[in-house]
């Protein structure tokens, strides 16, 4: 039976527009059906309320509204998000007031015993007399290494550096010869003398 037959209209074209329409608005019913079960189960953590929010949303487009505006106003994970920030901050908040490991009082980070206990809390340095973390390997106020604690090790030099300190080490096969020292020249004699000598050597018939 075509749906506006009720009211006396036998129009083909007309009945099949109408069908069309209801159709549509049947798909839109069950897709908000959907969404409200969806959307509920990312928004409450309590199964039952998650059902009559489904069930709400049965009545076609008015418990979808309903809903709407009676739903939390935040997801589950946004809310657990938002609680682990809150337990980040408290706990930063807590280092920052940090209070005696033995009886819990209050107590500041320069603090060399608990006010309360009367308990050693840190190290002071012998040079400065600071406080010192147990951490610590050396005063970071005056450079000073902390009595006890083990210094790093210096790296091994590695292959490549102990290769090239030798081949520096040990002259190649090119390298200069030393320079030799040459001898002072003597200096030539002196005129007088010379001819005097060669005058002496000549024979008397020359």
């Amino acid at each position: 039976m075509d749906p506006i037959a009720i009211f006396g209209i036998h129009n083909d074209a007309l009945n099949r527009v109408v069908s069309l329409v209801l159709l549509f608005l049947v798909v839109i019913w069950l897709a908000l059906v959907y969404w409200t079960y969806a959307d509920a189960r990312r928004r409450i953590a309590d199964p039952m309320l998650v059902g009559c929010a489904t069930a709400a949303s049965l009545f076609p487009f008015l418990g979808t509204i309903i809903y709407m505006i009676v739903r939390p106003p935040e997801y589950l994970e946004d809310a657990r998000e938002r609680e682990l920030e809150i337990a980040a901050a408290e706990a930063r908040l807590a280092q920052l007031e940090q209070g005696c490991p033995y009886c819990g009082f209050k107590v500041e980070k320069t603090f060399l015993r608990c006010p309360s206990c009367l308990r050693r809390l840190k190290e002071p340095c012998q040079t400065c007399g600071k406080p010192l973390d147990p951490l610590w390997k050396i005063c970071p106020y005056c450079e000073a290494e902390v009595p006890g604690a083990e210094m790093p090790a210096e790296p091994a030099p590695t292959r490549r550096r102990a290769r090239r300190a030798a081949a520096a080490a040990t002259p190649g096969p090119y390298a200069a010869d030393p320079p030799t020292r040459s001898r002072p020249a003597q200096p030539p004699p002196p005129r007088g003398e010379g001819g005097s000598e060669r005058a002496r050597q000549r024979p008397p018939g020359a």
